[in-house]
């Protein structure tokens, strides 16, 4: 009888356990994030009509309601997205969205800014097309969500992505659809509609390198050759990254991208460190990095479609040179877009009282430039913040992960990010030489911002996923 009752004493307790840790987390929990996930959106949501205000305060001294429609209807299509995570993906992260939704939202204020400049209104400005954008962008991620509801099953298509990754970089060396914006080669046109099938490679590339590195990851982190106390790997596990170096230099080559090269390089070297932990391959890929960029520049002298990575180093290393800032195509961009930074000091001037129109490209490459001029550096760091945050959820979710294709697809979608945005501020900042890229989120541009809400929407599934696998018995 002890027996018994020892054996009947257990079982309510094992009922009680069972019951709190699966039943409260999947009730409670998800109510709790996607509050205060709609909490953040309205915050967001303020922040972005403030800015707003302030910019048509700033610039024309009064407010009228000329974006009032599309920004409504922008609402309602963010917090569709809310209503759709509720429903779908509960337990998704709740900072990933908001985050989004802010800088997208700053950037439009900020195009909106330039657009009064030139007295841009209706289809002709740069806003109203941004905003339609975005709308579409948030259509495809809403789209992802409803009908993508376990991201393992991207990993079936790993080298089906492999091969669209290929075809999407090559597309606009096409002569038919093919066409050329600002001396690069990456665009195709479909009538009126530009697009800029890079931006959507950037994430078929993470799938298929998420995919191709857990089937190979053994044979990728086996011991090779120990050199001056760091063990490089063996010659013949070298090919990928030697390939997918041959696709960048291509890409830099045949497209005048430099931006895009570096980012698909960059994107497979870390995704490399991540899966084997083996800092040999990060070595060789700043090795391989360095080398190429040597090459390509030495090589401009020979090759006159490489003459543009020559003069874009002519312009990093002196900017302010009289002849080099004269010339056709120097650094005049640069130069102005360090003197309007400059100029905004601290504090910066104000929404819709600097004048960022000066610096060429003012609402797409170099916007950055322009909110740190009305915004100053604390401004600037607000959007540092942001862009980190947004990493970090990134990052946090794939290192949950229990299962090796999601940890390596979050941290790759979240790499992405980071590097694109390093890749854009380093330029204008003169850190490193101008690439060409746009800013995630902020800058004008389709096919970017297309190519941004879709990775959003990735990775609340992702972290959807995470919270909801099974718990180890040690948690």
């Amino acid at each position: 009888m002890a027996a018994d009752q020892r054996a009947g004493g257990a079982q309510p307790r094992t009922g009680l356990v069972s019951t709190m840790t699966s039943v409260v987390p999947r009730i409670r929990m998800p109510r709790r994030l996607r509050n205060l996930e709609l909490g953040l959106l309205v915050f967001a949501f303020a922040v972005v009509v403030g800015a707003e205000v302030l910019v048509q305060l700033g610039a024309n001294g009064t407010i009228d309601g000329s974006l009032a429609f599309f920004g409504v209807a922008l609402g309602i299509l963010v917090f569709g997205v809310h209503v759709v995570l509720r429903i779908t993906a509960p337990n998704a992260d709740p900072f990933i969205m908001p985050i989004a939704t802010l800088l997208n939202g700053l950037g439009i204020a900020m195009i909106y800014r330039i657009d009064i400049h030139y007295h841009l209104s209706g289809w002709a400005a740069a806003s109203v097309r941004q905003i339609m954008w975005t709308a579409i962008a948030i259509v495809c991620a809403i789209l992802v969500l409803i009908f993508l509801r376990n991201h393992r099953a991207l990993q079936r298509y790993t080298y089906l992505c492999g091969l669209l990754s290929i075809v999407l970089v090559f597309l606009p060396l096409l002569p038919v659809i093919g066409t050329a914006n600002q001396s690069a080669k990456v665009w195709i046109q479909f009538g009126p509609f530009n697009f800029q099938p890079g931006e959507i490679a950037k994430i078929t590339l993470a799938i298929f390198f998420a995919g191709y590195l857990v089937q190979r990851r053994e044979s990728l982190a086996a011991v090779g050759t120990r050199v001056l106390g760091v063990t490089f790997p063996r010659a013949r596990d070298l090919g990928p990254v030697a390939i997918i170096w041959v696709l960048t230099l291509l890409v830099i080559l045949l497209e005048r991208d430099l931006g895009t090269g570096l980012l698909y390089f960059g994107l497979f070297i870390a995704m490399l460190y991540v899966s084997t932990g083996r800092t040999s391959w990060a070595l060789l890929g700043v090795m391989a990095l360095v080398g190429g960029a040597w090459a390509v520049n030495g090589l401009s002298s020979v090759i006159p479609k490489l003459g543009y990575v020559h003069g874009r180093f002519e312009n990093w290393l002196n900017p302010f040179g009289h002849a080099q800032y004269e010339a056709t195509g120097g650094s005049f961009q640069l130069a102005q877009g360090l003197f309007g930074l400059a100029h905004g000091g601290l504090l910066g001037t104000g929404l819709g009282q600097g004048q960022p129109w000066i610096t060429p490209v003012a609402n797409s490459d170099y916007i950055f430039a322009s909110l740190g001029e009305e915004l100053g550096l604390i401004g600037v760091f607000a959007l540092l913040c942001l862009y980190m945050l947004f990493v970090a959820r990134a990052f946090r979710v794939g290192f949950a992960s229990e299962d090796d294709f999601g940890k390596l697809l979050a941290i790759g979608l979240g790499f992405v990010v980071a590097l694109q945005t390093f890749v854009v501020i380093g330029g204008i900042t003169r850190v490193i030489p101008v690439t060409g890229l746009t800013a995630p989120f902020l800058a004008a541009g389709g096919s970017s911002l297309v190519a941004n809400w879709v990775i959003v929407a990735l990775l609340l599934r992702l972290s959807d996923t995470v919270r909801n696998q099974p718990r180890s018995v040690h948690s």
